[in-house]
C-alpha cells in the first residue's frame, strides 16, 4: 500500500506529515512505520514523523513521533508545521486548535508564517547542580526542558553534553530535552539543542527555544518578545508576560516550509 506524505520544515526542524484521520496506518505499526520514514538513507528522512488524526473538542488532533519510534507529548516547530498542514489541506481554518498530550494548542496561519499559543509552563525546577560549569534549569514547555547558559556556544559539545544530562539520574525515567543558550542582549539569544527521541542536535527546536526564551528573562533580563537564533540560522519568536515569578500566555512564531509531497509503500 501506498501513503501520502508531506515533508515539511519549521526553522531546520523537519517532518513527515500524514493525515491519518482514517486510521491508515494501524496504531500497533505506527513506531515501526516512524523508524522507516524517519531514516536518512533508508527512508524519506526527518526529525519526526506527525500524524494529523481527528478529535472531538478540537480542529484535529496532533501526535509526534520520534525517530526512535517513543511518541512526544508535544513539539513547538511540528505544532507550526502541523497547523500549516491542516490549514493547506482543508482540514481546519486559518485560526484553530488542536489536541497534543500536553494539551489543547492554538495556532494561525499567515502566510507561510505561523504561530501557537503554547500551554502555560509548569514543573519549573532552578539551579540543579550537575557538576558541570553551568547551573541546569528545567521547565515544562509541552515536553521537559533542561537549560544551560554559557558564553561561547559554538564551542559547546551539544552531543557530549546534552546526552549526560539528558540521561541524569536527576530526570529519570523520562529524561529531558537540553538546551545551551547564549544571551546576545534582552531581545536576542542564540540556542542550541539536544533532542531526546532523536538522541542528538537538531537544527532547532520550538518548545525548547520557548523555554530557552522564558528562563532569559527570569534569569537574565531578556524581554518579551525574544528573537531565538537556531543551529539552522532562522528565528524563532517567542512572546510571553512575566508576572513576577509566573510566566503564561506564551507563543511561538516562525516560518514554515513545504518541501515536497509524495507516497511511501508500506
Amino acid at each position: 500500500m501506498k501513503i501520502k506524505f508531506t515533508k515539511m520544515v519549521g526553522s531546520g526542524n523537519d517532518f513527515v506529515l500524514i493525515d491519518n484521520r482514517e486510521k491508515i496506518i494501524k496504531e500497533d505499526l505506527i513506531s515501526m512505520f516512524t523508524r522507516k520514514v524517519c531514516h536518512r538513507t533508508a527512508g524519506i528522512g526527518s526529525d519526526g514523523l506527525i500524524l494529523i488524526e481527528f478529535s472531538v473538542n478540537a480542529d484535529f488532533t496532533m501526535r509526534i513521533i520520534n525517530t526512535d519510534g517513543s511518541e512526544a507529548e508535544m513539539c513547538g516547530n511540528g505544532a507550526r508545521c502541523a497547523a500549516y498542514f491542516a490549514y493547506v489541506k482543508g482540514i481546519a481554518e486559518a485560526d484553530m486548535t488542536f489536541n497534543t498530550l500536553a494539551g489543547v494548542i492554538g495556532g494561525v496561519v499567515d502566510a507561510r508564517n505561523v504561530k501557537v499559543k503554547m500551554i502555560d509552563p509548569h514543573s519549573r525546577r532552578d539551579t540543579i547542580n550537575l557538576g558541570l560549569e553551568s547551573a541546569v534549569f528545567q521547565i515544562d514547555t509541552g515536553v521537559p526542558h533542561a537549560v544551560l547558559f554559557v558564553n561561547d556556544i559554538k564551542k559547546v559539545d551539544v552531543d557530549a553534553t546534552g546526552s549526560f544530562v539528558r540521561f541524569h539520574d536527576e530526570f529519570k525515567p523520562k529524561g529531558t530535552n537540553v538546551n545551551f543558550v547564549e544571551v546576545i542582549n534582552e531581545h536576542e539569544i542564540f540556542v542550541r539543542t539536544y533532542e531526546r527521541g532523536v538522541e542528538g542536535e537538531t537544527l532547532s527546536c520550538g518548545s525548547g527555544s520557548t523555554a530557552s526564551a522564558i528562563f532569559s528573562a527570569l534569569k537574565k533580563g531578556c524581554k518579551s518578545s525574544v528573537k531565538v537564533k537556531t543551529a539552522s540560522g532562522e528565528v524563532l519568536n517567542i512572546h510571553f508576560k512575566v508576572n513576577g515569578e509566573e510566566v503564561k500566555e506564551v507563543y511561538l512564531e516562525g516560518k514554515v516550509c513545504l518541501v515536497f509531497e509524495g507516497n511511501i509503500a508500506t
